[in-house]
């Protein structure tokens, strides 16, 4: 079923970004930081010493995703992200649900930002004696990143370059003086076979992929990037790549750092600080914890972009207002899409502290519903790249085998999220999920065939959809 697109009211600003914005935005989506500050310490409790092998294995697993998604990439740009390479391969309606797939996967992860952000902000101000509402930091964040996203999509992901590259810096420099504080021996416990655990080892690539989600985020700056067709599927494989080589050291260096210490490394919540203090360098707690909090806003930002524009694509194609479709006659920016992910971001956490949820939990608990999303994403759009190629009289061989490969490793992750059945709420989550898909398909599945019968016999209504 497919139905002609509504050209948008006006277009996005061409030639915006290059190599190393596009890169900067997949990179900050996928927040290295957050792992390093937060999620280790859970890897290590699933997987214990081989939590470095836990990483590499999932950047391997996502690096087939990769080259799928770049079946797309690399032949045609646009806005969109996956919502387009989707329809190109499995059809409008397929496509309308992948599209509706990242919405939640863009806003979940832009309320873990901004939590990730509240939770250190409150952790820094807190030093100073000062007591800051959770709200209030909820509305500076999301005013300052909503404001960038708004005016200024190049600018924005400067910045988020420069915020994420410097948090990394500094927790590299930190795991290179806790290596060298041991005289930079071989950790062995970490490799040694008797403590390797099949089924943990599973569970802890669960993890690790769900750690490395949004590297595909640069797919959405099609019409705003600079030679797109090299520049993205280039900026898809360095952020996994780059990405995955930090979490492996990082994690190798918590696990070996906080050996024989009380409490263990599972049950720290500020690791990099502890390791900090462990080798004597107390003052690095404070910027690595500001690294830390800047992290949190730049994934913040780059989710709002990023889903500003699945968001615009969308109302394009009519399935959406048609409102959504139209771009800032200065800025270029997709401005209503932004301001709408901007509300979204700051309306459901909000809610959630006025029914008394913790921020931390919060957290948590966004990171999580957000990873349904994606799973079904990179499953869609895994299963479209070969039917695409075909369709272009250009399908091989290995096309279909990197396509079985992929789906093959995406069962970990996707029975891994459900089963064992985790305790509550976690265990609900697949529910919420599956209303919130299956109400997306009967809109798109309405909207797909009005814009049909409108395209047939009253072209006019589709505009005026």
């Amino acid at each position: 079923m497919t139905a002609p697109p509504i050209s948008p009211v006006k277009a996005l600003k061409k030639d915006a970004l290059g190599p190393l914005e596009l890169l900067a935005q997949n990179i900050a989506l996928i927040s290295p930081t957050m792992t390093a500050a937060l999620i280790v310490p859970l890897m290590y409790a699933t997987t214990g010493a081989w939590s470095w092998l836990s990483y590499a294995l999932g950047t391997v697993m996502l690096l087939f995703v990769a080259l799928n998604l770049n079946q797309f990439a690399s032949r045609t740009a646009g806005s969109g992200s996956m919502y387009q390479y989707i329809s190109k391969g499995l059809g409008n309606v397929v496509g309308g649900l992948g599209g509706w797939a990242l919405i939640w996967c863009y806003l979940g992860i832009s309320d873990a930002g901004l939590n990730g952000f509240t939770t250190f902000a409150q952790t820094l101000l807190n030093m100073a004696g000062i007591n800051c509402p959770a709200i209030v930091i909820f509305v500076v964040c999301i005013l300052i990143s909503g404001t960038l996203a708004y005016k200024n999509v190049a600018l924005s992901a400067k910045l988020m370059l420069i915020l994420e590259a410097a948090s990394m810096a500094l927790i590299t420099a930190l795991g290179l003086i806790a290596l060298s504080f041991h005289g930079f021996k071989l950790d062995t416990t970490q490799f040694a076979l008797p403590s390797l655990n099949i089924s943990t080892l599973g569970l802890g690539v669960v993890v690790a992929v769900f750690s490395l989600v949004g590297f595909e985020s640069s797919t959405a700056f099609g019409d705003e990037a600079r030679n797109p067709l090299k520049a993205i599927p280039q900026s898809v494989i360095w952020s996994l790549i780059i990405s995955g080589v930090f979490f492996v050291f990082i994690t190798y260096v918590e696990v070996s750092a906080t050996a024989g210490t009380t409490p263990t490394l599972d049950q720290l919540g500020t690791p990099l600080n502890t390791i900090a203090g462990l080798v004597h360098q107390p003052w690095m707690a404070i910027p690595i914890s500001v690294g830390a909090m800047l992290s949190f806003f730049a994934l913040n930002l780059s989710c709002l972009n990023a889903g500003a524009r699945i968001i615009y694509i969308m109302g394009q194609q009519g399935l959406f207002h048609k409102f959504t479709a139209d771009s800032h006659h200065i800025n270029k920016t997709p401005h209503i899409a932004v301001l709408i992910m901007a509300a979204l971001s700051f309306g459901i956490p909000t809610v959630g502290l006025l029914k008394g949820m913790a921020v931390g939990d919060m957290f948590n608990d966004a990171g999580t519903l957000a990873a349904f999303g994606f799973i079904v994403s990179y499953i869609l759009v895994t299963i479209a790249a070969p039917i695409y190629v075909k369709s272009l009289g250009q399908l091989k061989p290995g096309h279909i085998v990197i396509c079985a490969i992929s789906l093959i490793l995406l069962l970990v992750p996707t029975i891994g999220s459900v089963y064992p059945v985790p305790p509550a709420p976690v265990k609900y989550f697949p529910y919420m999920f599956a209303a919130y898909f299956i109400i997306g398909g009967i809109w798109i599945a309405i909207q797909n065939r009005r814009l049909l019968i409108a395209s047939r016999g009253f072209p006019e209504a589709v505009q005026d959809a």
